[in-house]
């Protein structure tokens, strides 16, 4: 393969492994820890 292709590749997994991180923190289990400042400091 040529390095470009591998290089592209690999910035593309990059970039949706940390999207999918991000996704499951937002939304999954560890989302319960979460607190929302909207809630923390209403009038």
């Amino acid at each position: 393969m040529e390095p470009a292709t591998v290089l592209s590749v690999s910035i593309g997994s990059i970039l949706l492994a940390i999207t999918g991180y991000a996704v499951y923190m937002a939304f999954g289990p560890p989302s319960a820890q979460l607190s929302d400042p909207f809630e923390d400091h209403e009038d």
